[in-house]
């Protein structure tokens, strides 16, 4: 497996798999932006998952694109931006590769329904239910590291070895890590 060279990194996976806190490891560690893919959500993707309706991709075009263009700009200004995103079918993170007009690495977070079922009954979403989980993983397309630019890790492994793992894959940004 061959990662090609990438300023954006975007940790990816269903809901609950623990993007947020992979993403802000990841930014801490290389002194970059963090952009959490919830926060580019329009106010009526946010009221139909609050209400347990599933988004369409109709719904998700506009959000991607506003994500992936703030993520370009974020990496011209500090050099590199790390952000969280489902980004759970190949067209998606496409999309967001061709809107941010650069190479994205894709921190694919792989857990089970099982697992992930657990986590998200300990933690409270703001606007996604537990409902939507069989959605999620309906939705979810498995990227292949033999055709697209990803690094799968296990959910169940540490922040810390999961952060680790993927900074010793963007030896290309090492001036931006924090050594300690």
């Amino acid at each position: 497996m061959s990662l090609t060279p990438a300023r954006i990194v975007i940790v990816m996976g269903v809901s609950s798999s623990g993007k947020s806190t992979i993403g802000q490891s990841i930014a801490r560690r290389l002194h970059v932006p963090f952009l959490d893919g919830d926060g580019y959500h329009p106010e009526a993707n946010v009221e139909k998952m609050r209400a347990g309706i599933p988004l369409t991709d109709e719904d998700r075009w506009p959000w991607l694109e506003k994500l992936a263009k703030a993520l370009h700009e974020a990496a011209n200004l500090k050099g590199a931006a790390a952000g969280a995103c489902s980004a759970l079918r190949q067209t998606y993170r496409d999309f967001l590769v061709e809107q941010a007009g650069e190479p994205i690495l894709f921190v694919y977070l792989d857990g089970t329904k099982e697992v992930i079922a657990e986590r998200m009954v300990r933690r409270k979403h703001e606007y996604m239910p537990t409902s939507l989980l069989d959605s999620q993983f309906a939705t979810l397309e498995v990227p292949d590291p033999a055709s697209e630019n990803v690094l799968p890790v296990p959910v169940t492994d540490s922040v810390e070895k999961i952060t680790q793992t993927v900074l010793k894959s963007l030896d290309h940004l090492k001036s931006f890590k924090r050594w300690q």
